[in-house]
């Protein structure tokens, strides 16, 4: 059986789970709505769903450095209770999603889909539209290539969608909404930052002539 954005959205409103969990329900049951609801419940998901609407405002902040200190990730990870935040769990599932964001690559630049800016969105169409332009094919099949790498956009830079490093059977979101069936509280990123050392900088060209001169021995 068939099923439609319309189904997933559906299934999204009636369950309060994400967009990747909802598709891939439909997907696993031939787009059936009421067998997708039974697949989600026994993986534990729809437990989760439940705590969607609670609010989630502890928590900690997680410093991934990586080993050679030149790569570094900042995280916040929120949950309902201090309780919780103080757990080895909810630790070492911070540091896990640190991890994710410091070894994907692409490495993520928003949360979410919906922190995704139409500035962003617009900026990597064009891309798209020129990588497809050079190949000669006609302009509308151009525009449709442009709108079908969209959802690969969306996995590329939003850290949710991302095949979680550790398990890439399952995405971030989905390894999150397990933990939030097992831990019991809603579990949350907030935001992220990585840094990359010398990440955006030129070297100088004195610099350069330095490094040549030494590799050179000296000559």
């Amino acid at each position: 059986m068939a099923f439609t954005a319309l189904d997933v959205k559906a299934l999204r409103d009636k369950t309060g789970l994400g967009m990747a969990d909802c598709k891939k329900a439909l997907e696993e049951n031939n787009g059936d709505m009421e067998r997708a609801v039974d697949w989600l419940r026994k993986k534990g998901l729809a437990a989760s769903a439940k705590k969607a609407g609670r609010i989630a405002a502890e928590g900690i902040v997680e410093a991934y450095i990586h080993p050679g200190g030149r790569l570094g990730v900042l995280i916040e990870l929120n949950c309902e209770t201090d309780f919780v935040a103080k757990t080895d769990a909810f630790k070492h599932l911070v540091h896990e999603i640190a991890m994710h964001c410091a070894a994907h690559d692409p490495q993520p630049v928003f949360v979410s889909r919906d922190e995704v800016t139409q500035e962003f969105i617009e900026k990597e169409k064009e891309i798209a539209r020129a990588q497809a332009e050079a190949t000669g094919k006609p302009a509308n099949i151009v525009e449709k290539i442009v709108e079908g790498k969209l959802n690969s956009i969306y996995k590329d830079n939003c850290l949710l969608e991302q095949q979680f490093v550790i398990n890439p059977d399952l995405t971030v979101e989905q390894y999150i909404s397990q933990k939030t069936a097992e831990i019991g509280e809603k579990l949350a990123v907030r935001r992220f930052v990585k840094w990359v050392m010398g990440e955006g900088l030129e070297k100088r060209k004195d610099d350069f002539a330095a490094e040549v001169a030494a590799q050179m021995g000296g000559r």
